[in-house]
């Protein structure tokens, strides 16, 4: 018998997500850390306004603003 040729099937799958969407979700991720950068910043200037008298009331002193902030805009 003569050898016949085998026939072949290619399956090409696209799985995974698209350039678009990976680029979407950079930019979501971005507009994430801005906004949290930006409750981080916000929360930074109003506890430095306060007098050390307020602060005080509240019971924090200002070495703790920092982290406070921190911990305010990205949990701990």
């Amino acid at each position: 018998m003569k050898d016949e040729p085998m026939a072949f099937i290619t399956d090409i799958r696209t799985g995974g997500t698209t350039w678009a969407a990976r680029f979407a979700a950079l930019r979501a991720q971005w507009a994430e850390n801005a906004a949290k950068h930006k409750v981080y910043r916000t929360t930074v200037q109003e506890l430095d306004s306060l007098s050390n008298r307020d602060l005080a009331d509240l019971g924090i002193s200002r070495s703790m603003i920092h982290s406070l902030a921190h911990e305010a805009a990205y949990g701990k």
